[in-house]
């Protein structure tokens, strides 16, 4: 039923139908402003990504390939490459944790789980201190599967990368992240 909507949905905004664009904006407009404000800082910043995306959706709307991915992975791929293209041309330096020593590598993904622990208000606070120091790529990773719940097939697609290279990664950005609360909570 989803993807019969999606389809009637796409075919409006091939003909470029106004009502059709709202009705993007309506329904997928939030998930698509969490994902870039997570990733861009500030507000007026995120909301500017956030309408280079649509403007890049409406005009390519006929890249759109139902056999690839859903409409909304597809809409996730450009906000993330959108969202990464802005943080590559803005002005700002920004340092991330770098773990030189490989300490990150060497803790186990038990400790791993320990250190997130149960979801509460203070580790929720930690996570996300946590993330604003990792490299953008890794940041969306993150998001990606825990905040938006997407499989790893889906950010293999959003991130034009394969499933394991995506389970890889966020198995070194797990450690990555524990090892940056670990600092933080000290």
């Amino acid at each position: 039923m989803n993807q019969e909507i999606d389809m009637n949905l796409i075919e409006g905004l091939r003909k470029q139908n106004p009502k059709a664009q709202q009705t993007m904006l309506d329904r997928y407009g939030q998930l698509v402003f969490a994902q870039v404000a997570r990733l861009v800082s500030g507000i007026e910043n995120a909301e500017e990504v956030y309408q280079d995306v649509f403007i890049k959706v409406f005009r390519s709307i006929d890249t759109y390939d139902a056999t690839k991915s859903s409409l909304r992975t597809w809409l996730s791929r450009i906000a993330y490459h959108e969202s990464i293209s802005y943080l590559r041309h803005s002005s700002k330096p920004v340092i991330y944790y770098e773990d030189r020593e490989g300490e990150a590598e060497k803790l186990s993904e038990s400790e791993v789980d320990a250190t997130f622990g149960q979801p509460n208000p203070e580790t929720v606070q930690l996570i996300r201190a946590a993330l604003k120091h990792l490299p953008p790529d890794e940041r969306a990773i993150i998001t990606m599967f825990y905040y938006e719940e997407m499989s790893l097939k889906d950010i293999a697609y959003v991130t034009e990368s394969i499933p394991t290279t995506v389970a890889s990664k966020l198995s070194r950005t797990r450690k990555k992240l524990c090892k940056i609360i670990k600092m933080l909570q000290s």
